[in-house]
């Protein structure tokens, strides 16, 4: 091998040693140590001499026990982190290391596994802290050189020729030597392929190849001298020479032996395995940075070349290779820049703490910059220190409140509420204390500077507290944690004094006891003065005895007068309404009666002019007293309700033209329907009523003229809302009238919806407005309330459950028609237990034509439906004396008669006995009293399907 072909070889060589060198000495905050399997160390990094003081020449070989404290290698320290890191992948070391002239410093660090290419355990490597600029692998390096230059001055140049015809080898003596066979002068061809191992013997020409002009030109191949000698690496290279005619004459060439090269080669491959490995097995984040030209100008960015997994576990951020600082942290890339540019600029390492926002963390940081400079690289080598940061934090603040707990010790000692303090070594039963403590419980103070023993403090404990000491002490030492207990103790004026004793019993991890300090209080003066008061208390409770009774009947006389107070309110409420439905009453039932006895006086005198218009008169009261009924059955919920799904913005819209003729021209109403408004399931002629009324109300409150607005909403009441509206939880629509009036003071609102409250003049409102329209909405299932202020105008809003379905199309106004009169055979049950409606009814019936058969309750009006008598319509009042009501007795005759029509009349019915408002097909409810068209044109309907 010439000098410059072994030159190129160290050159290469030394630059692949070179950039593992660099990766690893670039860490120059962190020695690092690695050792074979027994713990023997074979490596030994420049930051690790920096820090120990031995130099790799004097520490390697040495067992990795050397650097750690006498205690620990006593303790076994150094065989458990290397049993730790074989079992468990790694292991943290944090602890005090010495120096070779024995002073000691504080390592941290990590001890993992070190494996070879194959995965196979070979050794281990310990990494701590480095401060120096020594590189790891120096030593190694130079050897490394040694032996290749040592190889390249054995090695040498052979020529050689071998002659086609004759089959003959003419070899030069370094051509021997390289073959290792004796120099002479000619040898047979074939020689060579006998010193070549078997392996590579394909490589080098025959005497057939050769023949035929087909030998290589340039090959490398093993060769063995002898048996048991060792392999050389031989290039040979050669070129066959032709005549004119073109048959091989010889074959020429050079053989030289590149035995180093090649064991530089695999040395290098090793090497580089084995950096790899060591860069692989570094805890800590490690990367190279390179920095580029970028958006903001020359180096104004920097790219990540190469980074070790760590980098992943301790920034979070994975695939940084090939990343840009600003695609990692676009916000932060100024800060980055100045601090890694200066160690560039400059060559000084860096070490720093500092915030990494793309990570979401705090890092501490190692830079160096990557020789030569040309390069623009920095090495970087950091850890995640987030926890370590807390748990510095969290020692600060226990040392903090440490010190406030001693500063208060001592000025409760100052202050004299500590009488003395103690400390008992439990493992060694040691008792120590202080001349107060001593003095406290009547001990000689002389004893507190040799020690106490517990037998010797219970020994002035009182006798009967005794027991209770020892068994308190005894849980303190059993559970650990605070202790806190009082006794008497004598002291040396033979006198028994109330202390408190307050400690606190430690313990070591595995629930060993370790130590018992504490403090004694004196709680003598505090017992006293605890004695005295419950003696006062006693005496105080003697007197409160004879007082609590005295109260209990008080308060039974009170509670009672506020019964008897609240049946008063009620009585006089049952007064107020009595008293109005009297009045109203009265008046009705004087024009029904007037108009009847008028009639007859007519009748008898011949005057059949005059009797028309005292019929109209008495039917005209007779409407009037339905209207109240009507509106008191509406204030009790008891009212019959024919509830149809409704769109309430259709609704109001109809009645806006007759709203605005009733309030009159000086008064502007105004609609706003919410869009999407859901639907209910109410009575929509009731519902018109309600905003009728509402409409009224708001227009006698201004009479010099406002705004009336009707406003519709979706609400959906949470359980606040709902506790807030005396409602259920859920989805409702509100309906709104809101005027410009007056205004209501909170007394009025109170009573609003009283029947027969008025604000209104005599004579100008009955009073059961608002009242009708509570009931009517708590019967629908809603609720309704009252917003006012005085001078500030009234909202008032009916709150009514969404119904999920389609509203239902109302027909048009009906059309006056004759009476509908009955076809041939049709038949009616009329079940009724008031004779006077059945005969009525009968005879309104008749005169239509229907065949009628009456009943006069439910058992009766039962029995006709299970016979076979023809019934096209059941006509019945829905309170019936027989066992059954009508609705009861409908449904049993449905059973056998599946398609019968009923009509149900009546007066008064719970909703409850007619279906809670919901009746089945072929069903409908006439409410007394009502017109004769009314009855017929409803009997037709049923009957005509």
């Amino acid at each position: 091998m010439t000098a410059l072909e072994l030159r190129r070889a160290a050159i290469e060589a030394d630059g692949e040693r070179a950039r593992h060198r660099a990766i690893v000495d670039s860490a120059r905050d962190f020695g690092i140590v690695v050792t074979d399997l027994q713990g023997m160390i074979t490596d030994w990094s420049a930051g690790a001499e920096s820090l120990f003081g031995w130099s790799e020449r004097e520490i390697v070989g040495q067992p990795i026990a050397t650097v750690f404290t006498d205690e620990d290698r006593e303790a076994g320290v150094p065989e458990r982190e290397m049993a730790d890191a074989a079992t468990r992948g790694g292991g943290s070391d944090e602890r005090w290391h010495q120096r070779r002239g024995g002073e000691r410093f504080w390592g941290s660090g990590e001890m993992s596994p070190l494996r070879d290419e194959a995965g196979r355990h070979i050794g281990y490597v310990k990494v701590l802290r480095d401060r120096t600029e020594e590189h790891l692998a120096a030593q190694h390096l130079a050897t490394a050189e040694t032996r290749l230059r040592q190889a390249q001055e054995a090695g040498g140049i052979g020529l050689f020729t071998v002659e086609i015809a004759e089959d003959v080898l003419i070899p030069t003596p370094e051509f021997c030597r390289l073959y290792g066979m004796p120099v002479q002068d000619r040898y047979p061809a074939s020689v060579i392929e006998t010193r070549i191992v078997p392996q590579d013997r394909h490589l080098a020409s025959t005497a057939a190849s050769r023949s035929r002009g087909e030998a290589s030109g340039e090959v490398e191949y093993r060769v063995r001298a002898a048996e048991g000698e060792d392999v050389r690496w031989i290039a040979r290279k050669g070129v066959m020479e032709f005549d004119d005619a073109g048959v091989p004459l010889r074959f020429v060439g050079v053989a030289r032996d590149i035995t180093a090269k090649r064991q530089a080669i695999a040395a290098l491959g090793r090497s580089e395995d084995r950096y790899r490995a060591l860069f692989e097995a570094i805890d800590d984040g490690f990367c190279i940075i390179e920095f580029i030209d970028g958006p903001h100008g020359p180096m104004s960015d920097y790219v990540h070349v190469e980074a070790n997994p760590g980098y992943e576990r301790h920034s979070g951020i994975s695939g940084v290779v090939g990343m840009t600082l600003r695609e990692v942290d676009p916000t932060g890339a100024d800060g980055w820049l100045e601090l890694y540019g200066r160690v560039l600029e400059t060559g000084e390492p860096v070490r720093f703490e500092r915030y990494f926002a793309a990570a979401g963390r705090h890092i501490e940081v190692s830079a160096a910059r990557v020789e030569p400079p040309e390069r623009k690289q920095v090495s970087v080598l950091f850890r995640d220190i987030e926890a370590r940061r807390r748990a510095e934090q969290a020692m600060r603040a226990s040392e903090a409140l440490a010190r406030e707990n001693i500063e208060r010790v001592q000025l409760a000692l100052s202050a004299g509420a500590i009488i003395g303090t103690w400390l008992w070594d439990l493992p060694t039963d040691r008792f120590t204390v202080d001349e107060p403590f001593a003095r406290a419980v009547g001990l000689d103070p002389e004893l507190a500077r040799e020690g106490l023993s517990l037998d010797q403090v219970a020994a002035t404990v009182h006798p009967d507290d005794r027991a209770g000491f020892a068994e308190a002490i005894g849980d303190a030492i059993a559970r650990g944690g605070g202790y806190a207990h009082q006794y008497r103790v004598r002291r040396s004026d033979g006198h028994y004094y109330w202390i408190e004793a307050n400690g606190r019993v430690d313990h070591a991890p595995d629930g060993t006891p370790l130590s018992f300090p504490g403090v004694l209080l004196d709680v003598d003066q505090r017992r006293a003065v605890e004695e005295e008061r419950d003696r006062a208390a006693a005496a105080l409770r003697a007197l409160n005895e004879t007082l609590e009774q005295r109260v209990a009947e008080r308060s039974a006389e009170l509670m009672k007068a506020e019964e008897q107070l609240r049946q008063s309110q009620k009585m006089e409420a049952v007064g107020q309404l009595t008293g109005g439905l009297a009045h109203d009453f009265n008046n009705l039932l004087a024009g029904v009666s007037g108009g009847l006895e008028m009639v007859g006086i007519r009748l008898k005198q011949g005057r059949l002019a005059d009797v028309d218009k005292y019929v109209v008169a008495a039917q005209g009261s007779v409407r009037r007293a339905a209207a109240l009924t009507h509106r008191l059955l509406a204030f009790s919920r008891r009212q019959t309700l024919d509830p149809r799904p409704t769109s309430v913005n259709a609704l109001v819209s109809g009645l806006t033209d007759l709203i605005q003729r009733t309030v009159g021209p000086s008064i502007a109403v105004e609609t706003v329907g919410a869009a999407g408004l859901w639907l209910t399931l109410v009575d929509p002629s009731q519902l018109e009523n309600a905003v009728l009324n509402l409409c009224i109300n708001a227009r006698d409150a201004m009479p010099d003229g406002g705004r009336i607005t009707i406003e519709t909403a979706n609400k959906w009441l949470d359980r606040n809302g709902a506790r807030t509206h005396d409602m259920p939880e859920g989805q409702y629509l509100s309906l709104c009238v809101t005027d410009t009036g007056t205004g209501m003071t909170p007394d009025v609102i109170a009573k609003a919806f009283d029947p027969f409250f008025t604000t209104k003049p005599i004579g100008q409102g009955t009073g059961l407005g608002l009242s009708m329209i509570y009931g009517f909405a708590k019967q629908s299932g809603g609720q309704v309330r009252i917003y006012s202020e005085v001078g500030e105008g009234t909202t008032v809003c009916i709150y009514l459950p969404r119904h999920y379905g389609d509203a239902v199309e109302e027909g048009g106004s009906a059309v006056e028609s004759p009476l509908p009169g009955a076809e041939a055979g049709e038949t009616v049950l009329l079940v009724d237990d008031e004779p006077s409606v059945r005969m009525l009814i009968t005879d309104v019936l008749e005169d239509l034509g229907y065949t009628v058969i009456e009943a006069a309750d439910s058992a009766a009006g039962l029995k006709v439906l299970q016979s076979d008598v023809r019934i096209d319509l059941l006509v019945s009042d829905v309170g019936l004396p027989g066992g059954m009501n009508g609705r009861q007795m409908a449904d049993a005759g449905r059973v056998v008669r599946p398609d019968l029509k009923v009509l149900f009349i009546t007066g008064y019915a719970e909703n409850s006995v007619i279906g809670n408002g919901y009746l089945e097909p072929g069903m409908r409810v006439l409410t007394k009293p009502f017109a004769v068209e009314t009855l017929t044109a409803r009997i037709r309907e049923l009957v005509g399907g």
